[in-house]
């Protein structure tokens, strides 16, 4: 026996004023209840008493009683049923707006119970006399498409939608394009449902195909047309449908590109932007250079109107400008002060200007440009201080004919002697000390008199950095690198390794006055450095110096190439796609779509699995073939090199060809010579791996048991080495730098006594090799 509602409470109240003889009361009673509603009260108990309200002349009601319905369709879908009369009684009903309303609201209540009495009523409000219940209903289809697509196909919605393609209204035929667009892009990611019985297929018109909006001439004609006087919503579909048309010629090209050029004077924003991105994508085709330059100086003025929108449009605004100007570099060539900071600026908008002004720099601006940066690095705002100083460097390293006057302004920003601008000055001389060496080194005394101002883990690595690459030019570099070597260990993992570099570099340039200097060093680095990599790099400078100088000196003194500014922050592939996403987020995130939503219907999760499906089945053969190049290559863990090889078992390769076969590879061989016989056998052999993880395993601790000597480590000096003394005078204070520490053995040049001690598995694996 169901529990009776409570008689008292505010839902008990609403109940019965719903329920109510007197109208007024029952109007003022769904007020209250959508009230309650959207300060989050459950009121999903009235469902059955505000259905009873439906039938009813007050169109405001009315809607009220439909945004109920709307909300709470999917927590009562068993008495959605009863609404269904009133649905269908108010889609034949004389005033438009309701006959719009009750088309709308069914297919937004995305109840399956509704959908088989949705059919007839959305076929008869598609071919309505109204044209604001036609393009309801357009819309419409493209909500019951998501549902249930082969009712779509079965009734014919879809070719309804493009007969109002040729609709005389211009809303109708925009709200028909935005709902083929939509149908479209769900349709390409409909699986192929299989048989049900395994015997009979569905028939072919309720199947959904990938084909259900094709663009051909006469509907481009029809587009272009209405595209002058929808909406701008309207607007907006059909510029991303003219985006995804290609064109059967340049001429086509032309065509679309002069129609779509009027949009630039539109109010708003995005369709500007969708103009934009038409014209930059129908310009591939566009072969006229007067055509290309007419429309490239057209699209300048409506690019800089956006500039003086409110900060999240011109944010906006911005980051596709950005993204344009990759592409397309001169279309704002003769713009860059529309770019310039204002005051009330935020700081997100400054940052995205200081990169177009970046980008815009020529020889003919960059005296106007540095003049503005030098401006900005005097602003409060510490990040953008840094900002402005950076770009600086980068147009010092763009311009090469403006460099020095780059320098020039780096190095009067040092003189204000403020702690953040100066780090970040340093950092960028040390880029353009990489794009042009040995070509400011006047610089150089000034920045080692500011070596007290610098806090910064970056700055101090890009201040040793310059004094190791000029050392020999500095007096004191062994004295300036000796103030960071007394706080080795305090210093940051990127210092550290900086100053472990510069010393290396100052003793191969001066080995007479540095050779204190560097054994100090290398001892700091390799006992009492916890970090793996400037340990490791500590051992093998140990190793080339102990060894060969020679090689040292060609490996750490090797001649670097300049550095250069990218073009562009993205790949060309990935670029050209963003193109296409122009006035989306994905020309915001300078992402593509893929990277951070999923694909028509599909989330972000769904798709990266399905991107995986179709390298499952090669996935097994790859890895096969991985094992086998690499087991033909040199195997750097046998030691046992002069042991003949096991022969592989040819008679277990036939039997496993077929299995094979599954991958699309009937061939006896693979592209790269290896057999699918040899894949076959290295299917059945261990892991690898597994002879790896023997090294470091307890039972192989001791040493392999074998006829062939024991491995010889490096001797200790450089007097073990036959003709290195005649030829490299210079290296001669080597003789006193000792051995890495014998922590881990790697400088004993005495082989081990006894291999069955666990004494050998201490021994240096690089000895080893």
């Amino acid at each position: 026996m169901a529990m009776a509602p409570p008689r008292k409470g505010e839902n008990y109240e609403l109940r019965q004023q719903l329920n109510s003889e007197y109208r007024d009361k029952r109007a003022d009673a769904i007020k209250r209840v959508i009230a309650n509603h959207t300060i989050g009260k459950d009121c999903s108990g009235l469902f059955p008493d505000v259905v009873k309200n439906m039938q009813t002349d007050d169109l405001e009601q009315k809607k009220l009683v439909y945004l109920y319905l709307m909300n709470y369709a999917k927590t009562q879908p068993e008495l959605v049923i009863l609404a269904v009369n009133t649905f269908v009684k108010d889609t034949a009903d004389p005033n438009p707006l309701v006959r719009a309303l009750a088309i709308r609201t069914m297919s937004i209540l995305r109840a399956e119970k509704i959908l088989d009495y949705l059919a007839s009523p959305l076929s008869r409000c598609l071919k309505d006399d109204n044209p604001y219940v036609r393009k309801t209903a357009a819309l419409c289809v493209a909500k019951v498409f998501d549902l249930k697509p082969e009712l779509c196909i079965e009734y014919g919605f879809v070719e309804t939608l493009r007969d109002l393609i040729s609709d005389g209204n211009p809303m109708v035929v925009a709200n028909a394009v935005a709902a083929l667009a939509d149908i479209y892009e769900a349709s390409l990611n409909l699986p192929d449902s299989p048989p049900s019985d395994g015997t009979s297929t569905p028939p072919l018109s309720a199947k959904p195909n990938s084909e259900l909006f094709i663009i051909d001439g006469p509907t481009l004609t029809k587009l272009l047309v209405a595209l002058n006087e929808c909406s701008e919503w309207g607007r907006i579909a059909i510029l991303n449908t003219l985006a995804r048309y290609k064109a059967q010629d340049e001429k086509e090209s032309e065509h679309i590109c002069e129609r779509v050029i009027p949009q630039f004077q539109h109010v708003n924003a995005a369709v500007v932007l969708g103009a934009v991105k038409v014209i930059m994508i129908h310009m591939k085709a566009v072969t006229r250079e007067d055509l290309i330059k007419s429309l490239t100086r057209k699209m300048a003025p409506p690019l800089v109107t956006l500039i003086s929108s409110p900060p999240e449009v011109q944010w906006v605004a911005l980051r596709n400008i950005n993204l344009l100007l990759q592409k397309r570099p001169d279309i704002l060539a003769n713009e860059m002060r529309v770019f310039f900071c204002k005051y009330n600026d935020p700081p997100y908008v400054k940052v995205e200007k200081l990169d177009i002004m970046v980008r815009l720099a020529s020889e003919k601006n960059v005296d106007t440009l540095l003049g503005e940066l030098k401006e900005y690095a005097s602003e409060v705002d510490v990040d953008f201080v840094r900002k402005a100083v950076r770009a600086v460097g980068q147009v010092a390293i763009k311009i090469d004919e403006a460099a020095e006057r780059c320098v020039g302004v780096l190095m009067d920003l040092i003189e204000t002697r403020v702690s953040y601008v100066v780090q970040e000055a340093v950092i960028v001389i040390k880029d353009i000390f990489r794009k042009y060496p040995h070509s400011y080194e006047g610089i150089i005394p000034t920045l080692c008199s500011n070596l007290d101002e610098l806090d910064e883990p970056e700055a101090k690595a890009s201040l040793i950095w310059i004094i190791g690459e000029y050392a020999e030019k500095i007096e004191n570099a062994d004295e300036l690198l000796g103030t960071f070597l007394e706080t080795f260990k305090e210093e940051s993992y990127p210092v550290q390794l900086q100053t472990l570099t510069a010393i290396v570099k100052l003793f191969l340039k001066k080995p007479d006055e540095s050779q204190a200097i560097v054994q100090r060093v290398l001892q700091a680095a390799t006992k009492d450095c916890d970090s793996a990599d400037v340990r490791d790099r500590a051992y093998i400078y140990w190793r080339l110096l102990s060894s060969d100088p020679a090689a040292a000196k060609s490996v750490v003194l090797a001649v670097r190439p300049p550095i250069s500014l990218p073009q562009t922050t993205v790949s060309p592939a990935i670029l050209d796609e963003l193109l296409n996403e122009v006035s989306s987020l994905a020309s915001v995130y300078h992402k593509p779509a893929a990277t951070f939503i999923g694909k028509g219907r599909l989330g972000a999760e769904e798709m990266q699995r399905r991107a995986l499906e179709p390298e499952e089945d090669n996935a097994r053969e790859k890895a096969l073939q991985t094992v086998v190049a690499g087991q033909q290559a040199e195997n750097l863990l046998d030691f046992d090199a002069d042991d003949d090889q096991p022969q592989p078992n040819t008679s277990a390769s036939s039997s496993n060809l077929q299995s094979l076969s599954m991958f699309g590879n009937s061939s006896s061989s693979t592209s790269n010579g290896i057999t699918s016989a040899t894949i076959s056998n290295v299917a059945k052999s261990t892991n690898p791996l597994d002879e790896l993880m023997d090294l470091f395993s307890t039972a192989s601790m001791n040493p392999p048991q074998s006829n062939h000597p024991p491995p010889i480590a490096p001797k200790s000096t450089v007097e073990g080495i036959q003709g290195l003394q005649d030829d490299h005078d210079a290296f001669a204070g080597l003789s006193g730098l000792s051995s890495p520490p014998t922590t881990i053995n790697s400088g004993s040049s005495n082989p081990p006594q006894q291999s069955n001690t666990t004494g050998g598995a201490q021994d240096d694996l690089l000895g080893l090799f």
